[in-house]
């Protein structure tokens, strides 16, 4: 059946969209530095004449980055995405692109007036078809070359400031797998030199809404080249797991019967290669990844360092993680202690809060749990088992700023390692979208998680509990007030009492106002009036 779906979509599918438009691609467009196609709906740049959107200047945040990274101006993702374009589409009210036409998320309809919310599920409750037709569409995207977007195979630099434009076509998926591994590449400092703390999508505020970001642009990029407009990724929820249960051939992929590295030849993804792998090789020819295929796709789980993750995150390593209050603190990167993100990343103890370099924990622990491709962080996009992980991780960010809710400023605005402020655009993303965007409810952003559905008790703990368990901190202090402000009432009363008295006696009964002037009358019916 799976065949069957596979083969039916390839025979069928469009070209679709993924975030280095190739209409922008052009030497021209470096130069000029400005990237505003024209909607194909108008003809016009960015659907002007449609009022969809116009072509603007790019307004960067001057807000200060922390001390992480002590360079200016020998990075392409410095100010994203300055380097190449300080021209973009904005667009107006629910529409969304690089030439605004498609629609916000959480929006559908030709005029992207219609608002939906569509459900992520667990992988394990989606049936037989529906599981089936999920890995068939992966495949489609590694066989769907990106009509819109490409990637670039040298910086500006290399590119002679734009002058000799340097792009290579891609897959779908591979587009976002080559995303991942620019966001969190290297700097490259000329020569043998390079810096390697640095990265835009994690060990800072940034990783989670960019992960959102990451899920929500793939399932639009689905949707697209499948016609399925209710498709959603579903998640793995490894919360108490022993072992990688989605690791079989239904599902992800068995292990290989001779070599315990590979995966089995009755898999799909078996014959997968996998891209921006040879870390060290790029940093010493001082170069990008280019995309070309580097070898089969990696995997050998449970057979990871134990010293380094001596199990998969539990129950109530993702309680504790709930119940941190400070979404960020401290230099807000991967020393942070009791923040939610970086606990949750994998950094800081699921059971103290303290930022522990030598384990890894809760998102974390997964990747190297996989011991395989997705064990560096670059290339660990390629392994699909990553959607999974990361939709959960997301459901987990979710499920907290719903017990929470924060406000826009608990996000961090300014002083976090640099790309990860709240107003700072996230690389490498064309159109473009801020960190803070994605701090916020997903159902705002157009999906939901099945085991967040909303029932009574689920409204209960997102919104009530929160405040009876802030009573319970404060019911001390209550009570005191409480005791001091009914003796400062009876004091008050008393003292009240004693002058009403003295005034009796001041004022002979017989000089006392039997009846009420004009004057006061007037006054007492305006009082009774308001």
């Amino acid at each position: 059946m799976l065949l069957a779906i596979l083969f039916s979509l390839l025979g069928s599918f469009q070209l679709s969209a993924g975030h280095f438009p190739r209409a922008c691609a052009s030497f021209q467009n470096l130069l000029e530095k400005e990237c505003c196609p024209p909607w194909k709906g108008d003809g016009s740049p960015c659907g002007q004449l449609s009022g969809r959107g116009s072509c603007q200047d790019i307004l960067l945040s001057d807000a200060p980055s922390g001390p992480q990274f002590p360079f200016t101006g020998v990075d392409d993702r410095e100010a994203w995405p300055s380097v190449f374009y300080n021209r973009t589409c904005q667009c107006s009210g629910n529409f969304m692109g690089f030439s605004c036409g498609r629609c916000k998320f959480g929006y559908w309809g030709p005029n992207c007036s219609q608002k939906r919310v569509l459900v992520r599920r667990n992988i394990f409750d989606l049936s037989v078809s529906e599981k089936d037709k999920f890995l068939a569409y992966l495949t489609l995207a590694k066989h769907t070359i990106s009509a819109d977007y490409v990637i670039p195979t040298g910086t500006y630099d290399q590119m002679k400031n734009g002058s000799t434009a340097m792009f290579n076509d891609i897959n779908i998926y591979d587009l976002f797998v080559w995303m991942h591994y620019y966001v969190s590449r290297d700097t490259l400092l000329g020569g043998s030199e390079i810096w390697r703390d640095i990265d835009f999508a994690h060990e800072a505020p940034g990783f989670l809404p960019w992960h959102r970001l990451f899920l929500l642009l793939w399932e639009e990029e689905i949707r697209e080249i499948t016609g399925d407009g209710n498709f959603t990724v579903p998640y793995w929820d490894w919360r108490d797991a022993e072992r990688c249960d989605i690791c079989t051939d239904e599902y992800m992929g068995g292990r290989h019967p001779t070599n315990p590295d590979l995966l089995s030849p009755a898999s799909f993804f078996s014959s997968w290669q996998i891209i921006c792998s040879r870390l060290e090789e790029y940093n010493s020819r001082q170069a990008l990844c280019d995309g070309n295929p580097e070898g089969p796709l990696l995997r050998n789980p449970g057979s990871h360092d134990t010293a380094r993750t001596s199990r998969l995150p539990s129950s109530a390593d993702v309680e504790f993680c709930l119940s941190l209050t400070q979404y960020e603190s401290g230099p807000m990167d991967k020393t942070a202690n009791f923040s939610f993100r970086n606990t949750l990343e994998g950094f800081a103890s699921p059971v103290t809060g303290i930022a522990d370099a030598s384990r890894s924990s809760m998102h974390n622990a997964l990747h190297i749990y996989m011991n395989g491709t997705m064990s560096q962080v670059q290339g660990s996009a390629n392994d699909p088992i990553f959607l999974l992980h990361h939709a959960f991780v997301d459901s987990i960010f979710e499920q907290w700023l719903r017990r929470h809710r924060p406000l826009q400023e608990a996000y961090p605005e300014a002083n976090t390692p640099i790309g990860h402020n709240r107003e700072s655009y996230m690389v490498p993303f064309i159109p473009l979208y801020k960190n803070g965007d994605f701090f916020i409810s997903s159902r705002d952003l157009g999906y939901e998680y099945s085991h967040l559905q909303d029932s009574d008790l689920g409204f209960f703990q997102s919104y009530i509990e929160p405040y009876l368990e802030q009573a319970r901190r404060i019911w001390p202090w209550l009570v005191g007030a409480a005791l001091v402000g009914a003796a400062l009432a009876a004091a008050l009363v008393g003292f009240t009492r004693l002058l009403c008295r003295r005034k009796r006696k001041q004022v002979p009964e017989e000089k006392q106002p039997l009846l009420l002037g004009k004057e006061d009358y007037s006054s007492l019916l305006h009082q009774s009036r308001l």
